[in-house]
């Protein structure tokens, strides 16, 4: 790892199957499936890995975010977001088609929509599976009034080219809610939504076979609902300061702190004025939405962060850091700042094992 250039992101591979192994044995049993969201890590290579671990597929976010993993063959690909608009509808449905074996979802929470789906399927001679979007909370997207829901589905199973599976129910501020109090009643109540737009579906003749939602603060909460059958947890394999911040419960799984970004100490100042290391990562290297990348060892603090700089100052006893050091930096928010690198660097023991592409970095459409 001595030899990796920086800055780059670490995975730590020992940390990075235990946290995958563990998810899986806190759901094991429950009667839900494991579809991880992949926008955390943009990656064909974790998303192949996490399905041998017993994930039925994945999630992502936009068109284009879908289509390296579907080339990579992961069979199952669910955008757990709206796509609105002719050329974009035709863009998805275009997708379908080039891959007939494999199942592409999307979200749809307007009969307009369906519409636009409808109209583009039927152009691309393609099938897509759709998913109606509740507004459990987030206050961003979906539908809240059951009346709407069950119109939903009547306009989805109308066309041949869309199959109505079920609902997708996700609670996003739900998950960075510190206690396990707070998290429960969030997700007791959005199970209670999503629990009564299924029996609204099946009442009305149509299909409801999936509810899915989740994410890594509060999946254990939905999976003992009865009402999920799938959960998306993403951030999990990875970890970041954000996540590790939730308070857990007596059941939830440890995951642990899988993914650093390695730097170089590029500059050391130790006198009366100051005792610094400055880094070669900043804002660049890492999001900030969450705060910065924080040190992985005591006793040194971020005192400032530009485009290129990290600039670190000693708080107490730590390591000793010297000019060409490599530290390393627990990121705040993982997703954007994976987004922000070619590659991800995987490691055991401190030895390179691999090198694996970040392929849907910058799949934004």
């Amino acid at each position: 790892m001595s030899d990796v250039d920086t800055p780059a992101l670490i995975l730590d591979l020992d940390r990075f199957e235990a946290n995958s192994a563990r998810l899986m044995a806190a759901v094991k049993g429950r009667g839900v499936r494991v579809r991880p969201h992949a926008k955390s890590h943009k990656c064909v290579e974790i998303a192949r890995r996490q399905i041998a671990a017993g994930a039925i597929g994945i999630c992502c976010q936009k068109t284009s975010e879908a289509e390296p993993f579907l080339a990579g063959g992961i069979a199952d690909v669910l955008i757990s977001n709206e796509v609105v608009g002719d050329r974009k509808t035709l863009q998805l449905a275009q997708l379908a088609a080039r891959y007939p074996a494999a199942k592409v979802g999307v979200c749809v929470d307007d009969l307009y929509a369906v519409a636009q789906l409808a109209r583009a399927c039927e152009q691309a001679h393609a099938l897509l599976d759709v998913y109606i979007e509740l507004d459990v909370g987030h206050n961003r997207a979906g539908v809240t009034e059951i009346t709407t829901v069950v119109a939903l589905g009547h306009a989805i199973a109308a066309h041949a080219s869309l199959s109505l599976r079920g609902l997708h129910a996700y609670f996003g501020n739900a998950q960075h809610r510190r206690s396990v109090a707070e998290r429960r009643e969030a997700i007791d109540a959005a199970t209670a939504t999503a629990h009564s737009a299924r029996q609204a579906l099946v009442a009305a003749g149509l299909r409801c076979d999936v509810v899915t939602g989740a994410g890594t603060g509060t999946f254990m909460l939905e999976a003992a609902g009865g009402v999920y059958t799938e959960i998306q947890p993403g951030s999990y394999v990875m970890m970041d300061i954000d996540y590790a911040k939730n308070e857990q419960g007596l059941s939830w799984p440890t995951f642990e702190q899988s993914l650093m970004i390695l730097t170089t100490v590029m500059s050391r100042r130790n006198d009366a004025q100051s005792d610094r290391a400055t880094l070669d990562a900043g804002l660049k290297s890492f999001s900030t939405d969450s705060g910065p990348a924080l040190p992985a060892f005591a006793g040194w603090q971020v005192r400032a962060v530009s485009d290129e700089h990290t600039v670190l100052e000693r708080t107490g006893a730590g390591p000793e850091l010297a000019l060409g050091d490599k530290p390393l930096l627990i990121p705040g928010h993982i997703d954007p700042t994976v987004n922000l690198h070619d590659w991800i660097v995987a490691v055991r023991h401190g030895k390179v094992e691999a090198v694996w592409p970040i392929d849907a970095r910058g799949a934004i459409f």
